[in-house]
């Protein structure tokens, strides 16, 4: 066949896609084979493809593709999860956009609209990931809302719920006013804040007195039922058993002590409002004091706000602050840095509120995975720099706020059969219920009709925490075939910032239904960031359609392009260049393989003895190289594994190997080496498909017919084999020594046609192996070993090895002895003014140590190049 010139990504990485999904080499089942399990991060079911998953996807399919060349039985579990609040509030938009209020509609009428969003844009993202390569075991997509999926997460409950762990408590909690519902506390992102600090007058009943208090919320004086200040301190003392008006409202409170206030801090005195601070709550419970909410669910003010009831709260701010300044009852105002809690979905400002909510006892849950993580090591993160982050959030740990107020999601199995709040039971099923029921009010006439089940959903969190067992049915069989061999599975390739949010939470889960952990190794990647160092997002119009990216350098060259710079852990400076660096070296490695296809074959011609010491020096380079590769892949070093292939193509196979064996121009190659040179290729080919599948596939099957079982995608990788390490240096050797020749070519107008003889004096006893490889890319007629320097020739070192190149008629002695002269002359020169700068003291002691190392290695630079002056000169005098 007729190999195209250039490599057309798109049409091959349609065809090969095709043609991999076509023979099902991404399904996988049971068998006598180790398994390999990799479970992607569920993307939000309405999420499309931005730069994060690009990285993120391309690593977990360098994995399980080196897997299955690795004879692993790999499976990659792909799928979506539902994302209440995200997915909740898309729908919701959709709906007030078309004149549809929330509130007017059932749960089920809202379901039905949910699902249709669901079904017309869920999984689109995973139909994108095709596009990058990623070899997903399709047949076992799943959704987190699947019927099976929700089954699993409402046993776990139910589970749990029985063995006293989930509990319902009336508690303050984060409240996101924009998504009206609750947060966990790892889902508020704190913010600094530049606010005000208002200072308001208390007036205290019967007098004409009044205290100041300090807050940075003025709305919340509507909320306040009592003023605290500490016994010890003495400025109060009048004050104790008095009580005191709260401005605008004229409610009277009273003046409580405890010796929480801090003396010290603010005026000494704290305003107390137990519906909305939760240490408020805690003394607001210690001393009995009356709770007043004063917000809707949108935190706009209720009935307690009075004339300012219906509006919102940071526009409330700003009137009572001028109402209060009016009646006379604000001191002053201050500039105050604050930390101020955001959700991080809406980035609402949350508002602490009290509520009734589903909690999970945390305090035991936890102690597995801190001992797995942090004592044992059976469960490794990558980079372990982030075993620092995982102590201090797990070490810390609070009850974990398990319900939303939301109807997308799994709704809380917890049924009511009376009007108090413990009047409930929790069970799998309305039919299981009500024979709770029936037993908890002894009333066996009890009716399904008059169970209420709790309207409230799950958080999101609680359902992805089972990813790794509910996708192989672990939670609702554990003795599935399925579960039992791809449980526990083995990597999990993901972000840091879901550290705590999910991989913690899954380690939890794993062993508390396990008692095995649930992966092996976390390889948590960095962000993507632009040249600027700016977190990319659509806000900032600095991301890149991932799409448009692959369309411009096709997914090998995108691929290649993120992961040259993706070292574990760290941030990526994303840019464009990364990809067309990738798209280069898809081009060089398309060319090398046009060339070798390029050459006429013989059988009848020897092998010549360059090309056999060739091909020793690259099988040994080979294995070095996939030493240095596995290395670094038991690290989870991927970046670095990539570097060392992309070397070992670029500069070992195609820059040297090929030109080494290359036959003279219009003659044949000898069939020995250029099946040698086959052999060769496909071992790159095998290094390189988990990084670049559509590219290496392609070349692979053209190189021979190739039956589907022979496919480079169930290919085997190569093997492990000792190898001559001594042949290696030794080339270095020979490459320093060709690099002299053509030093010398290139500076003396030398043509390369032009054959040359070569001296050399041989004072290192190097290895005269490569000595035909010499001969062959310096176009040598003869190399001889003289005892001697020669007169009259131009010479270089390598090392202690002096090398002589006799000079011919087309050389003019006395110019090259002139301009051999004046370049000394020159360097001797630039070498005194490096040394006067290393002998002045104060630059010495002031420079940094780069800088010194920089002009020491000038100085040695200009030493060797005088020495080698010196010798070429004293050559042809």
């Amino acid at each position: 066949m007729t190999i195209p010139a250039q490599f057309d990504a798109k049409t091959i990485e349609n065809k090969w896609y095709d043609y991999w999904m076509k023979n099902n080499y991404f399904h996988s089942e049971p068998d006598h084979r180790t398994p390999y399990t990799i479970v992607i991060p569920p993307p939000n079911v309405t999420g499309v493809l931005h730069m994060g998953h690009m990285l993120n996807n391309t690593i977990q399919d360098v994995l399980i593709r080196r897997a299955r060349l690795k004879g692993f039985n790999a499976c990659w579990v792909p799928g979506t999860d539902h994302a209440s609040i995200a997915t909740e509030a898309k729908v919701v938009a959709k709906l007030k956009a078309e004149g549809i209020n929330k509130n007017d509609l059932t749960r089920e009428e809202f379901l039905a609209h949910a699902w249709e969003w669901t079904d017309k844009y869920g999984g689109v993202i995973l139909d994108q990931l095709k596009k990058l390569g990623a070899s997903c075991d399709w047949e076992r997509t799943k959704f987190t809302m699947d019927p099976d999926m929700s089954a699993s997460v409402i046993r776990s409950f139910v589970d749990l719920y029985n063995k006293g762990l989930i509990y319902r408590g009336y508690r303050m909690v984060n409240w996101d006013p924009e998504a009206k519902t609750t947060l966990s506390d790892e889902e508020v992102i704190y913010e600094e804040q530049q606010g005000k600090l208002y200072f308001l007058k208390y007036k205290i009943e019967g007098s004409e007195d009044f205290l100041t208090i300090a807050t940075t919320r003025p709305e919340t004086i509507f909320g306040d039922t009592a003023i605290c200040i500490n016994p010890n301190d003495e400025r109060f003392v009048h004050l104790k058993g008095k009580k005191a008006i709260v401005p605008i409202c004229g409610r009277v409170i009273p003046i409580i002590e405890d010796e929480y206030v801090d003396i010290e801090f603010g005026t000494g005195c704290l305003k107390v409002t137990p519906a909305h601070d939760m240490n408020d709550k805690a003394l607001g419970e210690k001393h009995n004091l009356e709770i007043i909410d004063i917000f809707n669910e949108d935190a706009t003010l209720n009935s307690f706000g009075l004339h300012y009831q219906g509006k919102d709260r940071f526009v409330v701010r700003e009137a009572i602050a001028k109402e209060l300044e009016t009646i006379g009852a604000l001191a002053k105002t201050e500039t105050h840095l604050n930390k101020v809690g955001t959700s991080e979905r809406t980035k609402a400002v949350i508002e602490p509120r009290l509520s009734d909510q589903w909690f999970l006892k945390m305090e035991d849950l936890v102690k597995p995975a801190i001992q797995s993580v942090l004592v044992d090591g059976d469960i490794k993160l990558h980079p372990a720099r982030f075993n620092n982050t995982y102590a201090h959030w797990l070490n810390n740990i609070r009850d974990w706020n398990i319900s939303r107020q939301l109807w997308w999601g799994q709704q809380i199995p917890a049924y009511f059969y009376g009007d108090g709040k413990e009047d409930f039971v929790v069970a799998e099923s309305i039919e299981e219920a009500l024979v709770l029921a029936q037993k908890a009010t002894g009333n066996l006439q009890f009716a399904k009709e008059n169970l209420r089940q709790d309207v409230d959903a799950l958080d999101t969190w609680f359902s992805s925490w089972l990813w790794p067992m509910s996708v192989f049915g672990g939670i609702m069989d554990p003795e599935s075939e399925d579960f039992k061999y791809y449980y526990p599975t083995n990597d999990l390739v993901t972000g840091p910032d879901i550290l705590f949010f999910w991989v913690a939470r899954m380690i939890i889960a794993g062993y508390e239904y396990t008692g095995k952990k649930p992966f092996t190794n976390v390889y948590l990647t960095g962000l993507v960031r632009d040249k600027q160092r700016r977190k990319m997002s659509k806000s900032l119009g600095n991301s890149p359609d991932p799409l448009d990216l692959i369309e411009k350098f096709g997914a090998d060259g995108v691929r290649v392009g993120l992961l040259l710079s993706a070292s574990a852990g760290n941030d990526i400076m994303f840019d464009e260049e990364l990809c067309n660096q990738g798209k280069a070296f898809t081009n060089k490695i398309w060319n090398a393989f046009k060339l070798i296809k390029g050459w006429e074959v013989s059988d009848s011609i020897p092998q010549p003895e360059s090309s056999k010491v060739a091909i020793e020096w690259y099988e040994a380079k080979l294995q070095q190289t996939l030493l240095e590769i596995e290395d670094n892949f038991e690290k989870y070093r991927i970046s670095d594994a990539l570097m060392a292939i992309y070397k070992l193509v670029w500069d070992d196979f195609c820059s040297w190997f090929l030109e080494m064996i290359k036959p003279a121009y219009q003659q044949p190659i000898d069939s020995v080496t250029f099946a040698k040179a086959i052999e060769m290729l496909e071992n790159n080919l095998k290094l390189l498909h988990p990084f670049m599948p559509f590219l290496t596939e392609e070349i692979w099957q053209i190189l021979a017919e190739r039956t589907p079982e022979q496919a480079l995608i169930v290919s085997t990788w190569p093997e492990l084999k000792p190898f001559n390490a001594g042949l290696i240096t030794d080339f270095e050797n020979t490459i320093e020594v060709i690099s002299g020749i053509r030093t010398i070519r290139k500076d003396k107008n030398i043509p390369f046609k032009d054959t040359i003889e070569l001296k050399a004096v041989n004072n290192d006893k190097a290895s005269t192996y490569f000595d035909s490889v010499v001969i062959k890319l310096g176009n040598i007629t003869s190399l001889e070993y003289v005892s001697d320097k020669v007169d009259g020739a131009l010479s270089f070192r390598v090392k202690s090895n002096e090398y002589f190149i006799p000079i011919t008629g087309n050389i003019n002695v006395e110019e090259e002895i002139a301009k051999l002269a004046a370049e000394l002359m020159y360097t001797q020169g630039f070498l005194k003014s490096v040394q006067n700068k290393l002998a002045n003291e104060k630059f010495v002691a002031g420079a940094p140590e780069k800088v010194l190392a920089n002009e020491r290695q000038k100085e040695a630079d200009a030493l060797s190049k005088i020495e080698t002056i010196e010798h070429s000169l004293a050559g042809l005098k």
